[in-house]
């Protein structure tokens, strides 16, 4: 069996989670031999500045697909949700593990709830789409950008710096911190997550018949056809970090269902879209012509512009 050489970036999540999806291929191949290059990426270099400003997505991917392009490694393991909607081509997702948990996590000093905190409290997050619903939910709050690994942005609150952070369910659970850090976890349908948040996205050649067909022993076609269907939605609607916009999707009875979201900066406009589909392109198509309808569109087009 031949040694794959597995492309991931060097941040503790980053390595933590390559090494628990490689297990879980390791434990339906036994025999074979797996490699991490560590790769570091713009989105790893840049630091100090908020990402929608330098670039958004795509600088956690770029230097890895060079890589990838070059034979340097096989295999790619993204966050999906760093991944942009169109790949260059010759490269394809083979694999979408099942989906850790995709809801936003709300952590604060001394465990204070989001609607018990203090007017003009500090809540830090590197997310406009977080941004945005935190404002439209409440107006008395301040909300500043932070940077940094989860510890890092752990520690700037406990040390007051911040009165609370959200971050992603799922890095939390990946890196093994308890519920016990966690105040309170926002619920999907309340405080949309951002598209594909959760789910892994394994990127490879689309020549590597050999390394596609392995990777579909460890594939979820239910997280596949869910973040098919945000990514959809997201790509037609040309969204990326750089505007606010979120999507779920979920699988009940054989249907799809997707909702949608896109909101100004400021978190005055708001536009929440949901409807069922069993094909996942078709319905983020389907969200993405009602959103251009109500004139969400508007709000990305001007943000892009500006930028």
């Amino acid at each position: 069996m031949r040694k794959i050489v597995v492309g991931s970036r060097q941040s503790g999540l980053a390595l933590t989670q390559s090494k628990q999806f490689i297990k879980k291929l390791q434990d339906k191949f036994p025999e074979l031999e797996v490699e991490i290059k560590k790769i570091v990426t713009k989105g790893d270099r840049i630091v100090d500045v908020q990402l929608s400003k330098v670039g958004g997505k795509g600088l956690f991917v770029k230097e890895i697909e060079t890589a990838l392009s070059n034979k340097e490694i096989d295999m790619a393991i993204h966050s999906l949700k760093d991944v942009p909607s169109v790949l260059p081509d010759g490269f394809s997702i083979a694999c979408v593990p099942e989906r850790e948990d995709m809801r936003d996590a709300f952590l604060s000093n001394n465990k204070v709830s989001f609607k018990d905190l203090p007017k003009d409290s500090v809540i830090g997050t590197s997310s406009l789409r977080r941004a945005a619903q935190l404002k439209a939910i409440r107006d008395d709050i301040t909300v500043k950008w932070v940077r940094g690994n989860i510890d890092t942005r752990i520690k700037k609150m406990e040390s007051g710096e911040y009165d609370a952070i959200l971050l992603a369910a799922a890095g939390l659970k990946r890196m093994g911190w308890s519920d016990n850090v966690v105040t309170e976890y926002f619920e999907p349908e309340d405080f949309i997550p951002a598209i594909a948040q959760g789910a892994l996205g394994i990127e490879v050649r689309s020549d590597d018949q050999e390394l596609i067909d392995m990777l579909q022993a460890v594939h979820s076609e239910e997280t596949a056809l869910c973040t098919n269907a945000e990514r959809t939605f997201l790509k037609r609607m040309d969204g990326s970090c750089q505007v606010p916009i979120g999507g779920y999707a979920t699988l009940e009875d054989g249907e799809l269902y997707l909702t949608g979201l896109i909101m100004s900066e400021d978190g005055n406009e708001r536009y929440v879209v949901k409807k069922s589909h069993e094909d996942p392109e078709t319905l983020g198509n389907l969200v993405a012509d009602e959103m251009e309808k109500m004139g969400a569109k508007d709000i990305i087009d001007m943000i892009n512009n500006e930028k």
